[in-house]
């Protein structure tokens, strides 16, 4: 099993931000290029003999192979489904999250407060069950100075003037 798995890791490949098969990603070059061309060249061959100006005629013509970008688009995605596997529950290790929160910590904007969150913001983190992750990271860290909002009864914190 393990060497079925080396070898399947090494025909993936991460383009743009997501994970690709190399053989797939060949084909789908392949088949893109071939039926935008087509598209390309039936439409051009078509539309000289209709369209009054044969630049008028090679726009049109441009305009039909993007739609064979899109055609091979929708073909290559029927025939090869996506590689990424996504997985919902609690990934094992949980200071995999510390290490995270210190290193948006440590970031020159910081981790801010709960207390400085839209309502919309605090629900969505609650669903996802990071708000009580952050909140316990606030409590134990005293440095952090709530400063409030619209979504929080807290006030913010002004400072003292010094009259003399």
């Amino acid at each position: 099993m393990k060497a079925n798995e080396a070898q399947s890791a090494w025909r993936l490949v991460e383009v743009w931000g997501d994970t690709a098969d190399t053989g797939h990603l060949a084909w789908s070059i392949l088949i893109g290029a071939s039926v935008s061309i087509v598209g390309f060249l039936v439409a051009s061959r078509i539309l000289t003999v209709v369209v009054a100006t044969p630049e008028l005629a090679r726009a049109y013509a441009m305009l039909a192979g993007l739609a064979g970008c899109l055609l091979a688009g929708v073909i290559c995605a029927i025939l090869f489904r996506p590689k990424r596997e996504v997985t919902e529950g609690d990934a094992g290790d949980p200071s995999w999250r510390e290490e995270v929160l210190d290193k948006l910590a440590a970031e020159s904007g910081g981790l801010g407060t709960v207390a400085d969150l839209p309502a919309a913001a605090v629900r969505e983190m609650q669903e996802l069950q990071l708000f009580e992750l952050f909140a316990a990271r606030e409590r134990h860290s005293p440095a952090i100075v709530p400063t409030g909002n619209a979504a929080s009864p807290v006030s913010p914190v002004q400072p003292q003037s010094t009259a003399m």
